[in-house]
Parts: structure tokens; C-alpha cells; sequence
């Protein structure tokens, strides 16, 4: 099925559509800009971020010296929200990447077999969607510790239901189409129904929920690291905050408090405007409205 949609050009389509869309292609703009930054830190003009400096350059407001200004340990701000970047990029690629992977897993499993097995994992989701994400993520972490990888388990733990009960949602609809029953006829197995034919269709969905996963996982590292639950060893925008506001500088260092927060709201916005254009693009008539 991928081998066919290569050949019919069905991903130079859907890119040729995303970057056709004013908010995906603003959106991808932004991403690409960050993931440069990120990739390219060495060379931007940055040091260890984590080095401290003189007494004489503590909490200097931005210069030709330091372009960002400094911290209260007189590290480099522009070095700290370069290198930022990747914690936060990290932290949302892989939270998103086991989110969508789990979430349509039990979908897909739910909505093909129905009846019982579809009883007992709706109402395991209907439990995980019933407890509030925000304190359950904040005590997940508390209790296992200030790590990026325990953020990414916790942003996971609480997030893969969403994906999953749209996942089924779709399943339901496919299992019983035409192309499926064909499959189910001339012998295949219930593995190669759901993940030769099935799950192929669902790739777009997919797609559309790890968008929306990523920004949900940015945004918990930030407020996670802000409350003081993140590695305190490592570099991330949400620590920036936390560390001007333990330093209690907070109203006087704007150049330390506006660029994460800066940084934070632009990709967060970037990866929303990505995943309206998607919406948008996986919305029925959409192709013949622009002339495909």
C-alpha cells in the first residue's frame, strides 16, 4: 500500500498541498527554523550554556557581548535558548512519536476485533481521559523524578488515549469497507487486514494527531520545568523560567523572561498552524477546491 502511494505521487501531493496552505506553510517555516537552530547550535555564535561567567557580567542586559544578555550566573541567554531548542524539540518529537505508536495500536486492535476487546480498552481510555492531565502529570512526575525522559513518559501516559479513541473511531468505518471485505475473502489474516490494509488508510490521521501531540508535549515540558520538575541538570526554556523566577529577578530581567517565553509560544503556534493546514487539507473537496 505505501509502495502504491509512492508510486502515484500521493505524498508529493499532500506536500505540494500543505505547502500551498498559508497556515502550513508559515507553520513549516517556523518548525524548520527552530530544527536549524537546534542542529546548528555550535555555529551560531554560542557557548557552553551552562558555563558561568565574571562577577562584572552578571544579569547584563543584551549587548554586542551578549546579544540576549545575561543570566544571574552571568551565563549566556542566547547560547541557553539556542541550545534550549533541543531539549524542547526532543521532548516533543519523542512524546508525540510513542503517543500516536500506543494510541493507534489499542485503536486499531479496539475498533477491528469490537465486542469484548473493545469493551475492556474503550474503558480502560475512558478511565485515562477521565483524570485531569495537568495535576496527574505534575504528581507522575514528582514522583519519579526531575528527568526529560520521565517528562516524556509522563506526557505519554496521560496522552495516547486521545489518539486512540479517534484511531478506533476511524477503524470502525474501514473495517467494513469494500476493499477490506475483498481482502477478508480471497484469505488474508486478521494481522495482515489490519496493518496492510487498515492502518495504511489511518496514516494520514496519524499524522494529524502527532502534530497536535507535539505541542501538548512542548507546553507540559514547559510548565513541568517551570514548577521546578525538570532536569535541572540540562537546558530547556521551561528551566530558564524556573531559574529567573527562584532568582527572584523576574520584574527586572525582562531580556532573561521574554525570550523563552517567546521561544515557547512560537513553536507551540507554528506546530498549531501546521496542524489546522493539515486538518484542512484531510477535509473531503478539499484537493478539487485547490485544482488537484
Amino acid at each position: 500500500m505505501v509502495q502504491y502511494l509512492i508510486k502515484t505521487n500521493k505524498f508529493k501531493e499532500f506536500f505540494q498541498l500543505l505547502f500551498g496552505h498559508p497556515m502550513g506553510f508559515a507553520g513549516l517555516a517556523i518548525i524548520i527554523l527552530f530544527l536549524a537552530m537546534a542542529f546548528f547550535a555550535p555555529f551560531l555564535g554560542t557557548q557552553d550554556p551552562a558555563k558561568t561567567g565574571a562577577v562584572e557580567n552578571l544579569l547584563m542586559p543584551p549587548s554586542t557581548q551578549f546579544w540576549f544578555g545575561t543570566d544571574d550566573l552571568a551565563r549566556d541567554i542566547w547560547s541557553q535558548i539556542i541550545y534550549g531548542s533541543r531539549i524542547s524539540l526532543t521532548i516533543g518529537f519523542v512524546a508525540a512519536l510513542i503517543t500516536v505508536l500506543s494510541g493507534t495500536l489499542v485503536g486499531l486492535v479496539s475498533g477491528y476485533y469490537g465486542k469484548m476487546i473493545d469493551e475492556i480498552l474503550m474503558r480502560i481510555v475512558d478511565f485515562f481521559m477521565m483524570l485531569p492531565e495537568l495535576p496527574l502529570m505534575i504528581v507522575l512526575a514528582a514522583v519519579l523524578g526531575p528527568s526529560m525522559w520521565n517528562i516524556i513518559m509522563v506526557v505519554s501516559l496521560v496522552s495516547w488515549p486521545t489518539t486512540a479513541r479517534v484511531v478506533r473511531s476511524q477503524v470502525l468505518s474501514l473495517r467494513e469497507r469494500p476493499f477490506v471485505e475483498s481482502s477478508r475473502c480471497i484469505g488474508a489474516s486478521n494481522f495482515q487486514l489490519m496493518f496492510a490494509e487498515i492502518l495504511p488508510n489511518v496514516i494520514p490521521l496519524m499524522f494529524a494527531q502527532a502534530v497536535l501531540m507535539v505541542t501538548e508535549a512542548i507546553y507540559a515540558e514547559a510548565v513541568l520545568s517551570f514548577l521546578g520538575l525538570g532536569d535541572p541538570t540540562s537546558i530547556s526554556w521551561g528551566m530558564m523560567l524556573n531559574h529567573v523566577f527562584v532568582s527572584g529577578v523576574i520584574a527586572e530581567s525582562y531580556w532573561w523572561v521574554a525570550p523563552p517565553i517567546i521561544s515557547i509560544v512560537a513553536l507551540i503556534v507554528s506546530f498549531s498552524l501546521l496542524g489546522t493546514a493539515v486538518s484542512d487539507i484531510l477535509e473531503p473537496g478539499y484537493k478539487e477546491k485547490r485544482g488537484f
